[in-house]
């Protein structure tokens, strides 16, 4: 895909990571916060009739861009048609082909570094209270943990917000035993990547920042060696149990 665009758009330690892969592109490179701005150039270059890719972490409509460049499209009256329909005189009738290519998201990079502690039904919250207020989130989390959801926090702290995931905690332990497992992964796949599984009552205790990917168990969850695993309820119906 990168290698059919004239022009690449993206945070700008997105764009760092990247960097073998668009020598001589033209890069557009924000930093955190500057997401509108970000998309409006990468619209602007698309409708021009250069084709243009905005790149994103994981997978581009997980918590990713995917999502405002279709808000953005909508709201500035862009026609847009997916790569499977055909587009004629897309230039003059300002008609665009959108295509999201799908990428691994940071749960299921973490999962599998933690074993196999979403095979069954889970929940994704970000702690992110940047777009979404704080009442929102605390009523998520405890709904999920009403439902005994494997829960999945995405953005447990940053630079400026660091009783989130503390909060989150004590919201989630009100319905959940103190030693439920509990994965946190930092940088899955990346330089500096750290794997721990800890008891729900340490959370608070871990490292965590913008990188960091928290799996919190649910009730039948279990801790097995150094994996993390969530039964989906074989065992219920079969025996498990080498035969003799």
């Amino acid at each position: 895909m990168l290698k059919s665009v004239d022009s690449v758009v993206g945070y700008t330690t997105y764009i760092d990571l990247i960097g073998p892969l668009i020598g001589g592109k033209n890069i557009i490179s924000t930093p955190m916060t500057k997401e509108v701005e970000r998309v409006q150039a990468a619209l602007d270059i698309a409708l021009s009739g250069k084709p243009c890719a905005i790149v994103s972490s994981g997978d581009p409509g997980i918590y990713a861009m995917a999502g405002l460049v279709l808000e953005m499209c909508q709201a500035n009256g862009i026609s847009i048609k997916p790569p499977f329909q055909s587009v004629e005189n897309k230039v003059q009738d300002h008609t665009l082909r959108l295509e999201v290519v799908p990428g691994i998201p940071a749960l299921c990079a973490g999962a599998s570094l933690l074993g196999a502690p979403l095979t069954h039904d889970f929940a994704v919250i970000s702690l992110s209270d940047l777009l979404t207020p704080w009442e929102i989130i605390e009523k998520r989390l405890d709904a999920a943990a009403r439902a005994d959801f494997v829960i999945v926090l995405y953005n447990p702290k940053s630079k400026r917000r660091r009783r989130q995931l503390e909060k989150a905690q004590k919201i989630i332990l009100k319905h959940r035993d103190k030693h439920t497992p509990t994965g946190v992964v930092i940088s899955a796949m990346r330089k500096n990547q750290e794997v721990l599984i800890v008891s729900l009552e340490k959370l608070h205790q871990v490292p965590a920042n913008m990188q960091t990917t928290v799996f919190i168990g649910s009730s039948k969850s279990f801790r097995y060696l150094d994996f993390m695993s969530t039964p989906r309820g074989y065992a219920d119906k079969y025996s498990l149990y080498e035969k003799k």
